[in-house]
């Protein structure tokens, strides 16, 4: 069952839409055919396709074009004295609106203002002046709601013809000015043109010889005068266009100067930049000469360096021979004058020392370069392993700690021993009571260090500076030769690390070795 229904459903769609489709060319149609007739001076039928494009428009509710359809057959009413069909067609066209105006909920002013225009010309051809003031007063009550500029203008039109049917000139007068000037302030010289020439069909329809005239003497004037307004707009506009050349041709002349202040400043930049790239040149020879300068000075000081490490290896081998000599001579004197012997035997001792050395001093600074081989050590066995081989050296008074954790570090076993073995002997020696500490610390990922700390003697502040520079002091042999730091220090930066003083600690002598894996 559903498909039959849905079938005659659709054809009942197609139907209406069909029917509204004829319906809308035939009113067309008629309306067309009624232009054709009128423009043809066929007035009744024309008047005839009118009425019945009005009643096929009014059927398929396109209420303007049915309004302007039956304005025109009203128009052919009204010229042929049937105003008692104008009438009857008027009301019916107030009936269409409103229910137009109930269907789409929206007051429809423009098309009421053309029916109310209708109604007030038949009065006025009938010289109906009651009437046609109080269907002026709601032409005028519709214009103002419409709030429409063509409609305020047709209302003036309208107002015009009322007055000048009825004598009333001045007031006639008074709407064509206010028209005349609207336009006027619009400039739009055509409509007054327009203006005057219905104002003289007006007068021609009155038979107001007065008017007319008066109207022809104002067309005149204002002819003449709209030549010279005409002329004074074309100066206005030729000014207009001259001002606007000349700003043109400023903004050229001021765009052309700042382009060439833009060219005048890119060339003293260039200027600047050729003059610094010259100097930079110059002091870039410079420096090349001086780091030429620079690197033979270095070159003459390697060969320094290495002559003076072969003349001190040199001076350090032939006084091996005597040294041994002396010590030979020292030991044979033992038994015939001991305390003697003992003295020789010391400054002999010293002197091999000292020598010893002068010869590793100098083979470190010439070998800087040369890192040592490095392997994996337990920095908390290292440490204890370190501070039992100095216990012996230190006094009963003196406690000793070692704080480091169980880690695996990168460093050269022997060469970290020795500079170690050195600062604990070092504290062992000036501390009398107290403390001696060796504590390992890890600064970052590939940075630690080893700290040896004191309650000794500590160290002047006058010798802290030149405390790892060797040849600073002139001293005695036998109490050492002041070698032994500068040589830790150079250790040290072959290990790709540093040897320092803490000088803030102040309760003994507190050394650091930081080294860099």
């Amino acid at each position: 069952m559903k498909t039959p229904v849905s079938i005659i459903v659709i054809i009942l769609c197609f139907s209406i839409l069909s029917h509204a489709q004829t319906t809308k060319s035939r009113a067309q149609e008629l309306k067309e055919q009624a232009q054709s007739s009128l423009s043809q001076k066929d007035y009744i039928k024309a008047r005839y396709l009118f009425k019945k494009a009005y009643e096929a428009f009014a059927t398929r509710e396109d209420y303007p074009q049915a309004v302007e359809c039956g304005i025109q057959a009203n128009g052919l009413y009204i010229r042929e004295n049937f105003y008692k069909e104008g009438f009857e067609l008027c009301r019916d066209m107030d009936q269409l609106v409103w229910a137009g105006e109930q269907k789409t909920k929206k007051a429809l002013h423009d098309l009421r203002f053309l029916i109310t225009k209708e109604r007030l010309q038949m009065y006025i051809a009938l010289k109906n002046a009651a009437q046609a003031k109080l269907q002026l007063g709601k032409l005028e009550e519709t214009a103002n709601l419409a709030k429409n500029d063509s409609i305020s203008e047709d209302l003036l039109y309208t107002k015009a013809n009322y007055y000048y049917t009825f004598g009333l000139n001045t007031q006639g007068d008074a709407c064509f000015r206010k028209l005349i000037n609207q336009y006027k302030e619009k400039k739009n010289y055509e409509k007054v043109d327009e203006c005057y020439k219905n104002l003289i069909s007006i007068a021609r329809k009155a038979n107001n010889a007065a008017l007319m005239g008066r109207t022809y003497e104002n067309y005149i004037v204002w002819t003449d005068s709209v030549k010279a307004l005409t002329a004074q707009d074309e100066l206005n506009v030729l000014k207009r266009k001259y001002d606007e050349s000349q700003l043109t041709i400023q903004e050229k002349d001021d765009t052309l100067s700042a382009k060439q202040y833009i060219i005048i400043g890119l060339c003293t930049l260039v200027i600047i930049l050729i003059a610094a790239l010259v100097l930079l040149a110059v002091v870039l020879l410079r420096f090349m000469a001086g780091n030429r300068k620079l690197k033979k000075n270095i070159q003459i000081a390697n060969e320094h360096n290495e002559l003076k490490t072969k003349f001190i290896q040199n001076i350090s081998s032939q006084m091996e021979p005597t040294l041994d000599t002396l010590a030979a001579s020292a030991s044979e004197l033992s038994d015939k004058a001991p305390q003697q012997s003992q003295q020789m035997q010391t400054q002999v001792v010293a002197l091999k020392k000292f020598s010893d050395d002068i010869q590793e001093l100098s083979s470190l600074e010439n070998s800087l370069t040369d890192p040592y081989e490095m392997s994996d050590i337990n920095a908390s066995t290292f440490c204890e392993e370190i501070m039992e081989k100095v216990k012996s050296n230190i006094k009963t008074e003196v406690t000793t700690s070692v704080n480091a954790p169980k880690l695996q570090v990168k460093a050269n076993k022997e060469q970290l021993e020795r500079i170690l073995l050195h600062l604990l002997q070092n504290a062992a020696y000036y501390t009398q009571e107290g403390r001696i500490s060796l504590d390992f610390k890890k600064r970052g990922a590939h940075t630690h260090q080893f700290i040896v700390t004191d309650t000794g003697t500590g160290i002047p502040t006058e010798q802290q500076e030149m405390l790892f520079k060797p040849f600073t002091e002139v001293k005695d042999l036998t109490q050492g030769d002041g070698l032994g730091l500068p040589i830790c220090s150079l250790i040290a930066t072959k290990m790709n690390g540093s040897l320092t003083l803490d000088t803030s600690y102040t309760k003994g002598s507190r050394f650091i070795l930081e080294l860099h894996a």
